[in-house]
C-alpha cells in the first residue's frame, strides 16, 4: 500500500490585528489624535503671527484659566464615552458644587471644609447616575438628562436668584495665581490638572482597568464574559465624573469670586464637543487622552483668537460646531476609505503558493483513490 504525504502550511497563527499590521510610525503619526495635535499647532502659530495681541503674556494665561474646567471634566468624560455611555449632568454638578460652597462659606465654614463637602456631594451625584445606568440598566442619555435638571434645580433652590460673593481673598487669589510668579503664563490650576491627567492616562492606557473600559465600549457582553466587571467599572466612572465636576465647580467659584446656582450653565456641551473633537468615538471603544487634551486646547485657541479679532460668541460657536461636524464626518469617511482600499488590496494580491498547494491536494486525492482501488 502506498501512502502520500501532503505538506501542510505552518499551523502557527500570524498576527493580523490591524493595529499591528502597520509600521510603528504610521500607528503613531497617521491617527486622528495626531491630526488634532497638528491642527492645534497650525492654528496656534497662525494666530500668534496674525492675530493682534495674541502673542502677549496675558493671552496664554487667560486661555488656560478659561479652559481649565473643560480640561478637568474632559478627563473622566473621555472614559465614560469610551464605554459607550455619556454624562450630561456634569455642568449641573458644577453648579450644585458652587452653590453648596457659597452656602457653607456664608454660614462660616472654612473653604477647605466646604470644598471637601462639595466634592463628596459631587461624587454622590455621580454615584446616583452610575447606579441607575450600571445596575438598574437605564440608558445614560435619559438618566443624565433627568439629573441635569435635578441637580441644577437643587443648586438654584439653595441660592435662588442670590449670589454669594464674600470669599476669603487668599482663596480667590490662589485660583488665579501663577505657578512661576507674576510674569508666568501658567496658572496654578494646571498643577491639579496635570496630577489628574497623569492618573487618568495611567488608568486608561496602562492598567487592566483601562483595558476593561475599551472592552466594554467595543462589546459589553463580551467584556463581561472575559472577566470584566462591567457594572462596577461604569459605576466608578460616573463617580469620578461627579467628583471631578465638583472640583471644577470649586475652581469656577473661586476664580470668579461668585457662587450662583446657574454657574457653568451649558458647559457640558463644550466638554462633549472637545472630547469628540479629540478623537473619542461617540459609539465607544476608541479614544486617547492626548487627543482629548489637544481638542480642548484647540477650541480654546480658536475662541481666544476670534475674541481678540472682535468676533461675536455666535460666530465662535458656529466655527467650533462646523469643526466638530467635519471631524466626525472625516472619521467616517476615513474608515470607509481604509476598508475600501483594504478590500481592493486583498482582491488584487495573488496568494503565493496557491498553485503548488492545489497540485499537492490533487496528488493526495489521486493517491487516496489509487489506495482505495487496490
Amino acid at each position: 500500500m502506498s501512502t502520500a504525504t501532503v505538506d501542510r502550511p505552518d499551523a502557527r497563527a500570524t498576527r493580523t490585528y490591524p493595529a499591528y499590521s502597520r509600521p510603528l510610525w504610521r500607528r503613531v503619526l497617521l491617527t486622528r489624535e495626531f491630526a488634532v495635535i497638528a491642527l492645534l499647532a497650525i492654528v496656534y502659530f497662525y494666530s500668534n503671527a496674525n492675530v493682534p495681541a495674541f502673542d502677549g503674556p496675558l493671552t496664554l494665561y487667560y486661555l488656560f484659566l478659561d479652559i481649565a474646567p473643560i480640561l478637568l471634566i474632559a478627563l473622566p468624560m473621555t472614559l465614560v464615552i469610551i464605554t459607550g455611555e455619556i454624562d450630561l449632568s456634569v455642568a449641573s454638578v458644577m453648579g450644585l458644587s458652587s452653590a453648596l460652597i457659597g452656602v457653607l462659606a456664608d454660614a462660616g465654614w472654612s473653604i477647605p471644609t466646604a470644598a471637601l463637602v462639595a466634592i463628596v456631594v459631587g461624587a454622590l451625584c455621580g454615584a446616583f447616575n452610575g447606579f441607575l445606568v450600571a445596575y438598574v440598566g437605564l440608558p445614560s442619555l435619559a438618566v443624565t438628562i433627568g439629573t441635569l435638571a435635578l441637580y441644577r434645580g437643587i443648586a438654584q433652590g439653595l441660592l435662588g436668584t442670590k449670589a454669594i460673593t464674600e470669599f476669603p481673598e487668599k482663596w480667590t487669589d490662589l485660583a488665579k495665581d501663577r505657578i512661576f510668579g507674576d510674569g508666568s503664563s501658567y496658572p496654578t490650576i494646571l498643577i491639579p490638572f496635570v496630577v489628574l491627567l497623569v492618573l487618568f492616562v495611567w488608568m486608561l492606557h496602562f492598567s487592566t482597568f483601562g483595558r476593561g473600559v475599551f472592552e466594554i465600549g467595543l462589546n459589553d457582553e463580551a467584556a463581561h464574559f472575559s472577566g470584566v466587571d462591567v457594572e462596577r467599572t461604569k459605576f466608578l466612572l460616573f463617580v469620578m465624573a461627579g467628583a471631578v465636576s465638583a472640583f471644577a465647580g470649586l475652581y469656577f467659584t473661586l476664580r470668579f469670586g461668585s457662587a450662583r446656582g446657574d454657574n457653568a450653565n451649558g458647559l457640558e456641551l463644550q466638554v462633549i464637543a472637545a472630547v469628540l473633537l479629540g478623537g473619542v468615538s461617540i459609539f465607544g471603544g476608541r479614544g486617547a487622552l492626548h487627543g482629548v487634551v489637544a481638542g480642548v486646547v484647540l477650541i480654546g485657541v480658536i475662541s481666544s483668537a476670534m475674541r481678540l479679532q472682535g468676533e461675536t460668541v455666535n460666530k465662535i460657536n458656529i466655527v467650533i460646531g462646523v469643526l466638530l461636524v467635519l471631524s466626525v464626518i472625516s472619521t467616517t469617511l476615513l474608515g470607509w476609505a481604509q476598508g475600501f482600499l483594504s478590500r481592493r488590496r486583498r482582491s488584487s494580491t495573488p496568494i503565493s503558493g496557491s498553485s503548488s498547494e492545489d497540485g499537492q491536494r490533487r496528488q493526495a486525492a489521486a493517491a487516496t483513490e489509487s489506495t482505495n482501488e487496490r
